[in-house]
């Protein structure tokens, strides 16, 4: 195999496929930077923007075997470390000599968040007054047919939009003029709406589980090989972050958005607290602490995957057997019931998966001295209201940016937290008077990635680790912002 490259070189390119379709086959991983199409050859080189996006592709295309408009291609390393042509990676020449026309068509890449009729409306408002707006689904993926009052105003939107992201780092617009000279809308719903005309009918469907969001049943079915790829979207995101399958016991298939989570803290929890918690698994919607019960809090997640994350994680805590010639008589009789609950489990299930995860529920994440209790809400979503704290639109949520990163880095809690975000002069013993109100700090190490200053610290216990991270995260130190996690590291 070729040295790993940020270029990525993909044959068997058919005329009819085209840039944006192998911009499909590539975003799940990454942003791709630019492409170069070798149209004579029928091949085409990607260039990614960082070294782990293309190794991750490569990594998951090595398991299923890509195929684009019903042909297999196949993808390697490029010999190429950079690409140095001009050609963008979403430019495409005859979209631009297209006549200027007052409907636009706009394909979304890289979606990572849905995109509905308000939200398309938000975004193309502020050039003119839209007329209608048509949502559809095809094989370049997710597209809308956006229509102005005059051509001028779709002039001055192509040219502000064009190759700009709706939300960071994701759900890039590639605008093009479309040939229509009227577009036909029938229903106002959140697939097509006609601004003009607000009496329409609404057109009476089955909806998804979750308004709003992609239905689980499609959003998480992996591809299996030779199966059409317009359905992969963000399930191969996904994979490709674990490691090109998810963990032990999640099955990604949960259509449930909202926690119950028992046994808080009352005197030193809130929804705060818990939000720099439970956003280390995914973005958080609302959270509301229950007046006749302040022990217990809803916590309303931005999907179902991310929910099943987070009870996986903070419900199932590492727990080691400790070496029976190291202990007391107590931990002798701990180590021998564990292992004979784990031996019935086996003889009572015949599955040792279920074995295992029975005596790992035994703990769970600890947070202010209690143990804490993380389960599916019977409620699908957190109503609004006064006592519920809204985090639909928080710059800290977590997944607005870097997805593929923070799926990667989920975990359980861990006695080590990783700091970023920090200022260049900070110093270790700043980072330490910080944190160290909240448990014994073992060690600290600070260094630098990409320019940027970084710190690990490692505390003696969980317990401490998860309180240092919910107290302080998003907290300011000396005048930046800091964002804390937990890391994977074992040592320092």
């Amino acid at each position: 195999m070729a040295e790993a490259s940020k270029v990525i070189h993909i044959r068997n390119v058919g005329q009819e496929i085209a840039e944006a379709d192998l911009l499909q086959l590539m975003q799940p991983f990454g942003t791709v930077s630019k492409v170069v199409m070798l149209r004579a050859k029928n091949q085409a080189l990607l260039q990614m923007q960082d070294i782990h996006s293309s190794v991750s592709a490569l990594q998951y295309y090595s398991t299923v075997q890509p195929s684009v408009r019903g042909r297999n291609v196949y993808i390697q390393f490029s010999s190429h470390q950079e690409l140095t042509t001009d050609q963008s990676s979403h430019g495409r020449n005859s979209d631009q000599d297209s006549e200027p026309n007052r409907i636009l068509l706009a394909t979304i890449h890289h979606m990572m968040y849905p995109i509905t009729v308000e939200v398309l409306h938000q975004v193309f408002k502020a050039y003119g007054f839209v007329e209608k707006i048509v949502t559809f689904q095809k094989s370049a993926g997710f597209q809308a047919l956006v229509q102005y009052q005059s051509r001028q105003e779709a002039v001055e939107a192509f040219g502000a939009l064009h190759g700009r992201n709706i939300y960071d780092g994701c759900c890039q617009l590639d605008i093009q003029y479309s040939n229509l000279s009227e577009l036909q809308v029938h229903f106002n719903n959140d697939r097509s709406r006609d601004f003009t005309n607000p009496s329409l009918p609404t057109e009476q469907r089955p909806r998804p589980s979750q308004q709003g969001f992609p239905d689980p049943g499609g959003l998480y079915a992996f591809q299996q090989p030779g199966a059409p790829f317009a359905q992969m979207g963000r399930a191969a995101m996904i994979a490709a972050a674990f490691g090109g399958s998810l963990p032990p016991g999640v099955s990604g298939t949960n259509e449930r958005c909202t926690l119950i989570v028992s046994n808080l803290n009352t005197e030193q929890t809130n929804e705060d607290t818990l939000f720099n918690l439970f956003s280390l698994y995914g973005n958080i919607v609302r959270i509301k602490v229950l007046r006749n019960k302040p022990d217990h809090a809803l916590v309303e997640m931005a999907d179902g995957f991310q929910s099943e994350l987070a009870v996986h994680y903070l419900k199932v805590c590492a727990f080691s057997l400790v070496p029976i010639y190291e202990v007391s008589l107590f931990h002798f009789v701990c180590n021998i019931s564990l292992l004979l609950l784990f031996v019935h489990c086996i003889i009572a299930s015949f599955n040792i998966w279920d074995a295992i995860l029975s005596i790992f529920c035994l703990q769970g994440a600890m947070l202010f001295g209690n143990k804490l209790e993380v389960n599916y809400s019977k409620y699908p979503t957190i109503t609004p209201s006064a006592d519920a704290h809204e985090y639909t639109n928080s710059s800290l949520n977590r997944f607005n940016s870097n997805v593929v990163k923070n799926y990667r880095h989920c975990c359980a809690p861990t006695k080590m937290i990783h700091i970023s975000a920090l200022s260049q002069d900070i110093s270790e013993d700043a980072i330490l008077t910080h944190v160290s109100e909240h448990g014994s700090v073992v060690g600290t190490k600070l260094f630098e990635v990409n320019g940027k200053r970084q710190a690990l610290v490692l505390f003696e216990s969980e317990e401490e680790a998860t309180e240092a991270l919910v107290s302080k995260h998003a907290s300011s130190l000396e005048g930046n912002t800091i964002r804390i996690s937990f890391s994977q590291m074992q040592s320092l």
